[in-house]
């Protein structure tokens, strides 16, 4: 069984950045990806300087390039299934399918996945529909736009943030009432609300066109944001019996280091928020680092 300084589980920014540090610190890591990242279905990254607008597979593909530089980093892909504590000998085992790996070390960063309020928003998200106006809001500026949330507080701070980038918005809460004081406030900005619910989605090969309502009225928009709930699957950090906090954030101590000696998280996993390619990247490279002490002080 091959026996690793550090296992990192995920193949995103902070993942990828994490087994770059260590290789280049002369680690013996392993990277596992499933290509189950949620930026899989964006058209273009943006926001990270020599990059801005690269597709997200290729940006990958040149992280899993220039890890290839390094002879004691392994790639595999292949999806983890479980991750026991070998407490006879100190160390993690990580199932696969079919093999099983040691190492002495884990870095869990497998991020978050979203939840929409209306799943055929799938059919146009990373097309004309987003989450991240940071992210997407340049190439949407001044086209008619939709803002698609069923939470008023989520509604009316996207609807400000997203104002610096097209006046021409409407806002959808899917059926939820919003007060008379927020609608004020947006009236004022000329920002119409509709809290009817939304019946159905219409565009052509994720480009919005329209949405109707339950109503039968129709409302053009070319695109939009829609404020997603977010979710992490936690199962290798409560299989690594990781503590949490009372909102089931795994506890860490502000550098990646969690409750359980060799258990390690970067990047959404983290924060439990969404994170920009950048910042990802570079709580990555500061976990990693974490990781590379610890071995150092153990070992000299």
């Amino acid at each position: 069984m091959n026996k690793y300084d550090c296992i990192v589980i995920g193949g995103g920014p902070a993942g990828l950045a994490a087994a770059l540090t260590l290789g280049r610190a002369r680690r013996h890591v392993a990277i596992f990806d499933n290509a189950t990242n949620r930026n899989r279905v964006t058209q273009e990254a943006h926001g990270f300087l020599t990059r801005d607008g690269i597709k997200p597979h290729e940006f990958k593909a040149i992280g899993m390039r220039e890890l290839q530089a390094y002879p004691s980093i392994s790639i595999f892909k292949e999806t983890v299934i479980e991750v026991k504590k070998d407490t006879e000998n100190n160390l993690y085992v990580v199932y696969c399918d079919q093999h099983q790996y040691q190492t002495e070390n884990i870095l869990l960063a497998t991020g978050i996945q979203e939840e929409f309020p209306l799943q055929q928003i799938r059919e146009y998200y990373g097309k004309s529909l987003f989450s991240c106006p940071y992210c997407d809001g340049w190439e949407m500026r001044d086209l008619p736009l939709a803002i698609i949330a069923e939470n008023e507080a989520h509604a009316h701070h996207l609807a400000k943030l997203v104002f610096n980038w097209s006046k021409d918005l409407i806002v959808f809460t899917n059926g939820v009432e919003v007060s008379e004081e927020v609608q004020n406030d947006l009236k004022r900005n000329h920002i119409k609300v509709y809290t009817t619910r939304i019946k159905q989605l219409h565009g052509n090969e994720g480009i919005l066109e329209n949405i109707e309502l339950e109503n039968g009225e129709y409302v053009a928009r070319k695109g939009g944001f829609a404020v997603p709930s977010f979710y992490r699957p936690n199962e290798f950090a409560e299989q690594l019996l990781c503590n949490t906090d009372e909102n089931n954030v795994i506890v860490t101590d502000g550098v990646g280091r969690t409750s359980v000696k060799g258990v390690y998280i970067a990047g959404e996993t983290e924060k439990a928020n969404p994170s920009s390619l950048l910042i990802a990247a570079a709580e990555g490279n500061r976990v990693a680092t974490s990781i590379n002490m610890d071995l150092t002080l153990e070992r000299f």
